[in-house]
């Protein structure tokens, strides 16, 4: 396969790669790890962009520059109206570094504790972007709108999954099943935006 048809991916997170691998190969791209592309693991880029958007193109451009190709990188979190869009961009780190899921959980409860179910709405985001050599840019988003619930419900899933109920279900992305959740959560949607950019791009 030709370099420029291999898209290095940003994300150190197999199971992000294994989605986006699927959706591209389709479009006739491959979608490699950072290790498989031989960028070392200590290379490392500091996300500190206000915006999932920024994140993710910061990402990718840094891939993209590193390696000479063609980069993909995401950046999702959750955003929680009644906290103004909190924890946003700082999702993973909510509760301070390390990263922790449950101090995360916990944090997030904390602060919603006394807000009703009507104005616990919620959303996951997530942005994909797509950086080439020559300097073409490809963002995707996509979102998953519910809400928050009062405790954890489910034991699959990572990050907030236990508490985020989207909406026109009765189980949290910690209790869907894999399948489903895949095709209705945030990032399947950008990813399904990303595609329609590509057959645009090479229409």
């Amino acid at each position: 396969m030709k370099d420029e048809q291999t898209i290095i991916a940003a994300s150190k997170n197999q199971h992000k790669i294994q989605e986006m691998e699927k959706i591209m190969g389709a479009m006739g791209l491959h979608v490699i790890s950072r290790a498989d592309a031989g960028i070392p693991d200590e290379f490392d880029v500091v996300e500190d962009g206000e915006t999932f958007e920024a994140n993710s193109f910061k990402k990718a451009e840094s891939i993209m520059k590193y390696s000479g190709k063609i980069a993909v990188a995401d950046d999702s979190g959750l955003m929680v109206d009644a906290l103004d869009g909190a924890p946003g961009v700082y999702s993973a780190r909510f509760a301070g570094e390390p990263t922790d899921d449950e101090k995360n959980n916990d944090k997030l409860l904390t602060l919603l504790k006394d807000v009703p179910d009507e104005r616990r709405t919620a959303k996951f985001v997530s942005v994909i972007t797509l950086v080439y050599p020559d300097g073409e840019v490809l963002t995707a988003r996509g979102e998953c709108p519910g809400r928050i619930l009062h405790e954890r419900h489910g034991s699959n899933g990572f990050g907030y999954d236990p508490l985020f109920l989207p909406d026109g279900y009765e189980e949290t992305f910690a209790e869907l099943g894999a399948e489903v959740k895949n095709r209705i959560s945030h990032r399947a949607h950008a990813l399904q935006n990303l595609e329609r950019l590509l057959k645009e791009k090479d229409s």
